[in-house]
């Protein structure tokens, strides 16, 4: 419990004890649901509140998240939406994956622990991209996912409004990565990739964060077709 109490204080967030519980509530809600579905290789709770919660919530340093609209675009078993959310209450949170069975999950997460101003959407971003009730609507989107830079663009890009942000999470070797996502970004009316190194408290793992603004409308023509920013990224 000390490495998730301090790491927070270390963050400069503020909790109460009934935050403390969601984040138990969670943990043992994943374990059970673990067992008879893939959803995280973490099952040790330290390594849950290291790898999982703390290192979901570093973004705090990277961007203001209070009063923000954000939407977590190939959130998994809930990260980092659901750790957003739970510290960040005040937050309006869409969780989005293409496989209905995590969604199922989470569903459930929310109900047990009674988050308000959240919900999942199941289906493609490159589909949902182009729906006008999300399309270009988020003060923030968020990608934990692991994919390339020019491909989670194409991805992401799309769902934020002008001057908003889309702020990807990456390991800290990702510098040709990052050079290589370059004309994406700017085919996407992107404006310079701002990369920002963090370690999670009280350990040495590093995580990479690179924030870009969304500068004008991206074109009607991005996202592209399911599957198709995989096979020719921009």
């Amino acid at each position: 419990m000390d490495i998730l109490t301090d790491g927070l204080k270390k963050l400069d967030i503020s909790y109460n004890d009934i935050q403390i519980d969601l984040v138990n509530r969670f943990y043992e809600m994943l374990i059970e649901r673990n067992k008879v579905m893939n959803l995280t290789r973490i099952t040790d709770k330290k390594e849950f509140y290291e790898k999982h919660i703390l290192d979901s919530l570093l973004v705090c340093k990277i961007n203001d998240l209070r009063n923000k609209k954000i939407i977590d675009i190939g959130t998994g078993a809930g990260f980092p939406g659901i750790p957003v959310k739970i510290f960040f209450p005040e937050t309006d949170m869409v969780l989005l994956d293409s496989l209905n069975k995590r969604l199922v999950f989470i569903d459930d997460v929310i109900n047990e622990l009674h988050l308000e101003s959240v919900i999942t959407v199941h289906g493609r971003a490159e589909e949902l991209g182009h729906d006008k009730r999300f399309r270009e609507s988020f003060d923030i989107v968020l990608s934990r996912a692991v994919a390339d830079l020019s491909v989670l663009s194409e991805l992401c890009i799309p769902f934020v409004k002008i001057n908003g942000f889309f702020i990807s999470y990456k390991s800290s070797d990702t510098d040709e990565e990052i050079l290589n996502a370059e004309n994406a970004i700017h085919i996407l009316s992107g404006s310079a990739a701002e990369v920002i190194n963090i370690k999670i408290p009280n350990s040495d793992i590093s995580r990479r964060f690179v924030k870009i603004k969304k500068e004008k409308p991206t074109q009607k023509t991005y996202p592209r077709k399911p599957g198709t920013p995989a096979r020719y990224p921009l």
